[in-house]
């Protein structure tokens, strides 16, 4: 058809028809953001967008109101490179953990130096050699560190990272020192949900093991299939996965980082959003204190 000409009488029928379908979901102009969300949850209810859709959109209007310091990866978390470490440690931490990006510390994690990235090494290798131990020097393949304020709200940091095209940075507290990590990613799973690669957790399971005390677990992980795991004997009755058992132990919905402990286990939140826990690290707890 050609742009001069006019719609048809079907295509004009069914585009009014989606008009005041949305008018009637919208009910007016929301005057605030409660108004907003009511609006997306009764668009969603009409069928005018699906559920991932105002999930993601109630994500993009969170990222404005949210701080660093409500995602950020804890100081005790951070996977960190020494500075003075050998090729070979740097080369184990980095394919142990799957990180892609590394704060390099001097004295202790409050002191970042720089940051090294794992393509950054795997050029040295591929130049040097995995045997070059003698040339090998953390300090002169780091690129410098970028910190921010725990304060900082996630749109800010966002546009940061996209302009400066750095993906990762420190988050310092009002006293500079080291609070934690955050890094894209982060900010990005606060909009589209958990993002998955690779190296999060192997694909399809539930559980993976850690140690011989520590576990990391899905926050979708079936009540039924954690019992079947470790022989614990959580009811399924009231919660249908360890996500909702641990959440009602809080009392509310967790950040990361925070911990509970239910007999005979201590959960930590390794990951979570404003809206969901989505990963847990499992600590058997009788385990753990025998060997104290």
């Amino acid at each position: 058809m050609n742009d001069s000409e006019p719609p048809s009488s079907t295509e004009q029928d069914s585009s009014d028809n989606w008009l005041r379908r949305l008018g009637r979901s919208l009910g007016g102009a929301p005057r605030n953001r409660e108004d907003l969300l009511a609006t997306l949850r009764q668009a969603e209810s009409d069928e005018l967008i699906d559920r991932d859709a105002r999930w993601m959109i109630e994500g993009v209007l969170e990222v404005a109101e949210t701080q660093v310091r409500d995602i950020m990866i804890p100081r005790g978390q951070m996977v960190v490179i020494e500075a003075d470490a050998d090729l070979h440690a740097v080369v184990n931490t980095v394919v142990e953990s799957g990180h892609s990006r590394f704060p390099v510390i001097g004295e202790s994690r409050d002191e970042v130096i720089g940051t090294l990235l794992a393509k950054d090494l795997l050029r040295y290798i591929r130049a040097a050699g995995l045997d070059s131990e003698a040339g090998f020097d953390v300090r002169s393949g780091m690129h410098p560190a970028v910190f921010v304020p725990e304060s900082k709200r996630l749109n800010v940091l966002l546009k940061e990272f996209r302009s400066s095209r750095n993906h990762m940075a420190v988050v310092v507290d009002e006293y500079g020192g080291v609070a934690g990590l955050v890094t894209i990613e982060d900010v990005l799973e606060q909009i589209v949900g958990e993002i998955d690669d690779e190296y999060d957790e192997a694909e399809g399971a539930y559980i993976l093991r850690q140690d011989d005390e520590r576990y990391l677990v899905r926050a979708l992980t079936p009540v039924e299939e954690f019992n079947r795991y470790f022989g614990s004997e959580f009811s399924d009755e009231e919660f249908d996965t360890v996500g909702g058992l641990v959440t009602h132990a809080f009392g509310r919905l967790p950040s990361r980082g925070e911990s509970v402990s239910i007999d005979p286990f201590n959960f930590t939140v390794q990951r979570a959003d404003s809206r969901r826990v989505q990963t847990l690290q499992v600590v058997l707890v009788d385990t753990a204190e025998s060997e104290d």
